[in-house]
């Protein structure tokens, strides 16, 4: 399980933008709204906006952009999901998803996992 020194919601979000596979995303500009409802508001809410290009960008204010999904959730699940400790789908009753459906249905492929998780990447 994840002690608390574990969970750093910048360095979460630094490093689920650097490592975002990209490729099961629409071929168009794609925005992801991270809200931690366990996180103060100046932490609570990030946008991680994908270009067609792959290039992805993560942004603390709102970029402008309609949002395709918004993934509401707290730290400690991300967190266990971004370290490989479970899934999206074992942990959907600690996840809410509200947008596009083909982007909330391919989360676990374009999230990727840590490059410190343990077991490998789920895309296929």
């Amino acid at each position: 399980s994840l002690g608390d020194d574990k969970l750093d919601v910048n360095l979460l979000m630094w490093d689920m933008r650097r490592n975002l596979y990209p490729s099961p995303l629409p071929r168009r500009r794609t925005v992801l709204q991270f809200i931690y409802h366990d996180q103060p508001p100046a932490k609570g809410n990030w946008w991680l906006v994908v270009e067609p290009t792959g290039k992805t960008d993560l942004c603390l204010t709102d970029p402008g952009f309609d949002v395709d999904l918004f993934i509401s959730t707290d730290l400690r699940t991300m967190t266990s999901v971004w370290m490989g400790l479970t899934t999206v789908a074992a942990s959907s009753g600690k996840f809410e998803l509200d947008g596009r459906r083909d982007v909330a249905e391919t989360m676990q492929k374009w999230l990727g996992l840590s490059p410190f998780a343990m077991q490998r990447k789920f895309a296929s």
